[in-house]
């Protein structure tokens, strides 16, 4: 897709305003991209591309990042202030209603709105991000999954994160995302692909609002023991599971049938890493092109 075809806009969505990369037509269904961390709208870049000769398409840089706005308190990354940005951003646009497709950390704000909003939430598509009670469940039972969320109690000090993040011009991002691609047939990630985005993170204080996600939810646990007890969710969801995450185990996707009283499925992408939206993006597409039409 040529980049020029997307317009970013700066959407008010309530508290905040967000930058958002928009394509396709404003007549058609509207399908919302919510990234991870430590990223931008920019990861959904091959996405963008399938989705939007079908549907209109809004893929925001979350609250702290790039361009959209960035409060400095902790509290401000709070779950349940990052999913009314959601509901903003679809009012934003003028919609009651959209898909929600999201990754990672925008995963986790994916399944908290299609809880608070199922009427707003037409269908529901997650990528490598476990349902809030599957993920509490294993932080409680398993030891191998308490290991791999080390990061998130690094991330509980004060500033040596965002040093260690920002150092040496994110050098800690360059072997992240390189460092963790199974696919050897074709580069995942150029040099300009790592360039932009790392550009989410360069602004001031941009790198301190992404690790306050994480933050804020040690800080706030009530609200995601609220997520993890809340009633099944009704809106047809899709889980799509890179199986060589090396952060979130393949566990983490088993006996989730009971959280879902709507229609649920899982399709499972073998030999791939997290970043799987970037590293196997034309499985994706077909996987979310079959769900969402």
């Amino acid at each position: 897709m040529d980049m020029s075809s997307i317009e970013h806009r700066r959407v008010p969505c309530g508290e905040v305003q967000l930058d958002c990369a928009l394509a396709g037509s404003p007549d058609r269904p509207l399908v919302v991209l919510l990234h991870g961390f430590p990223e931008s709208w920019y990861s959904w870049r091959h996405q963008i591309a399938a989705l939007a000769p079908e549907f209109y398409v809004a893929a925001p840089s979350l609250r702290g990042y790039g361009a959209s706005d960035r409060p400095r308190e902790v509290s401000a990354y709070r779950l349940p202030r990052l999913v009314e940005d959601v509901r903003g951003l679809i009012r934003g646009l003028e919609r009651e209603r959209a898909c929600v497709v999201a990754h990672d950390w925008g995963g986790g704000i994916a399944w908290a709105f299609a809880i608070d909003h199922p009427e707003a939430t037409e269908k529901l598509a997650v990528l490598n991000c476990p349902h809030p009670a599957a993920f509490a469940r294993a932080l409680r039972s398993s030891p191998r999954q308490l290991l791999r969320s080390w990061y998130m109690f690094f991330f509980q000090l004060p500033r040596l994160p965002e040093w260690v993040l920002s150092r040496d011009d994110f050098r800690a991002l360059d072997r992240g995302f390189r460092g963790w691609v199974k696919r050897k047939d074709r580069e995942v990630f150029s040099d300009a692909d790592l360039e932009t985005i790392k550009d989410s993170l360069r602004p001031q204080g941009a790198t301190t609002a992404a690790i306050n996600y994480y933050r804020a939810a040690f800080r706030f646990r009530a609200d995601a023991e609220r997520y993890a007890s809340a009633p099944p969710i009704a809106r047809p969801t899709l889980l799509i599971w890179a199986e060589e995450d090396a952060a979130l185990g393949k566990e983490l996707t088993y006996g989730m049938e009971p959280l879902f009283r709507g229609p649920f499925s899982i399709r499972y992408i073998a030999d791939c890493s997290h970043w799987v939206q970037q590293e196997q993006p034309e499985l994706v597409n077909q996987y979310l092109l079959d769900f969402l039409r």
